[in-house]
């Protein structure tokens, strides 16, 4: 085993010499025996080795190739994004976003500095959404969201007024499942997040935002049609031109990474200049046989929303790391007495475990786990637990986010796999950057350790030195930005 497998080992799996400290204490009662196996179960089922996650790794290599092939050809639907010229950090001027993805919208103004200047200045404002224009008509939502962009730029100084004869541009994020068209139209599919506007089923987002745009008579063009994952990309692209993925790991997980445009079968336009092509994975919906499911993973997949779909999603992601947890606790509670006598009802609520509370309780040093205590108490109500009980609380949180950490960094070694960076290439000089934003990554500390540490110890110590993460945070909003000035219509043509 090389230093960085060992040094993985520890990162992820610092719980493991004090659980074995709680069971042996714990060995007298047959109650306690019970949790404690219930542990051990947990902990087989979500085992992740490193020849598993190799395996992993293949596995989503394979499904890539597929997905690039024909259109169904694989659960990973592998969406051509049509964006084909990604910042490069010389991009200058003034560029807008517009980022819709729930009750509320935000509206961007960055300036950019030009010939590797970088950002300038970045201004934005949020807007409510009546609930009323949820359900209502395509006309009524998006002339809301124009006349509130109008109001927007109304205020801005004469400084960024584009010159005589030219359009202010917009990259446009649309957090909605869409089928993209060109790298500046796209039809929905359906609404999610408590949208139900059925006029817009089926229609060009970008047509029916233009129309109210032109309503209005704000001269101002859609440049880009952006999904976020893409736009954490393109975020951390403009300041490093070696960063060759987006990665997303909070409440929902999702990838886009830089394909051969010759490397996708199922492109049928002709090829970019740039012989590049961004994908946009979903690969929430990566299945493999080789994934660690547990019988939570099973019944928290069964009584969800979308059984059998977003399968990956559901085992690494922020919206499900803590119900996991809470299944695996309640099951204790069940059958082991583990927080007294009786089931504590709160326990029985489904999601009221979150993964914020799940990693508050895993970075709890202190010596009688103080921070676990109050989280069990203020959260499941349940009060005056003893600290051994508040041991093997972590080592649940311990096993669950090491699962998860572990099977995100094998998946994007399937992603260096797929584009041939998962080895050293002649003279070593080739640097390769992920860029991962969400608050997993962001937030939770020994996520994101045992992420990187799990990367180097399926890489090996030498390719693991031309591979680095790097957090890019907004995609959704200056990546949006920086995709408009990347498929300006203007490139190329001097600045007035």
């Amino acid at each position: 085993m090389g230093k960085t497998a060992v040094g993985a080992a520890v990162a992820c799996a610092a719980a493991a010499a004090a659980a074995l400290v709680v069971r042996n204490r714990l060995g007298s009662s047959g109650k306690w025996e019970r949790a404690v196996t219930i542990v051990k179960e947990l902990e087989e089922q979500c085992g992740t080795p490193t020849s598993k996650l190799k395996l992993v790794a293949e596995a989503m290599e394979v499904e890539m190739h597929a997905g690039l092939a024909s259109e169904g050809g694989s659960k990973l639907k592998m969406l051509i994004s049509f964006v084909d010229n990604l910042p490069t950090g010389d991009e200058k001027g003034t560029f807008y976003a517009l980022d819709l993805g729930g009750t509320n919208f935000r509206t961007l103004r960055v300036q950019l500095g030009g010939n590797g200047k970088g950002i300038d200045k970045i201004e934005q404002k949020e807007v409510s959404i009546p609930p009323h224009l949820m359900t209502g008509s395509s006309e009524e939502l998006f002339d809301f969201i124009a006349t509130s962009l109008a109001k927007f730029i109304s205020s801005e100084p004469e400084e960024f007024h584009p010159p005589p004869g030219r359009q202010r541009e917009l990259g446009f994020t649309f957090s909605f499942p869409v089928r993209q068209t060109s790298v500046a139209s796209g039809t929905l599919i359906k609404w999610t997040k408590g949208f139900s506007i059925e006029d817009m089923v089926g229609e060009d987002v970008v047509g029916r935002l233009t129309k109210s745009l032109e309503k209005i008579g704000l001269d101002m063009r859609v440049a880009a049609l952006v999904n976020d994952t893409v736009g954490t990309l393109a975020r951390a692209r403009f300041g490093n031109q070696d960063v060759i993925a987006g990665v997303i790991l909070g409440t929902g997980t999702n990838a886009a990474y830089v394909e051969r445009a010759q490397a996708i079968p199922k492109w049928q336009g002709p090829l970019p200049n740039s012989g590049a092509m961004v994908i946009n994975m979903e690969w929430g919906n990566f299945v493999s046989s080789h994934l660690p499911l547990t019988e939570y993973d099973k019944a928290l997949d069964a009584e969800s929303l979308n059984p059998g779909e977003q399968i990956f999603e559901k085992l690494i992601s922020g919206m499900y790391l803590g119900e996991i947890a809470r299944r695996a606790l309640l099951k204790m509670a069940e059958e082991a007495d583990f927080f007294g006598d009786t089931v504590p009802p709160k326990l029985k609520t489904p999601f009221i475990f979150k993964t914020p509370d799940m990693s508050a309780i895993h970075h709890d040093t202190s010596s009688d786990l103080e921070v676990v205590g109050d989280k069990l108490r203020d959260v499941l109500k349940i009060d005056d637990t003893a600290v051994e009980t508040r041991k093997i609380v972590v080592e649940v949180c311990d096993i669950v986010a090491t699962r998860g950490a572990r099977l995100a960094a094998a998946s994007m070694v399937g992603i260096l796999k797929k584009i041939g960076r998962d080895t050293v290439k002649d003279g070593g000089e080739q640097r390769t950057v992920i860029a991962v934003d969400g608050g997993l990554f962001e937030h939770y500390a020994k996520f994101r350790n045992c992420l990187e540490s799990t990367l180097k110890e399926l890489l090996g110590d030498e390719v693991a030195e031309t591979i680095a993460m790097e957090h890019s945070n907004d995609g959704s909003g200056i990546g949006a930005a920086l995709l408009a000035a990347s498929h300006s219509q203007y490139l190329g043509l001097t600045e007035s």
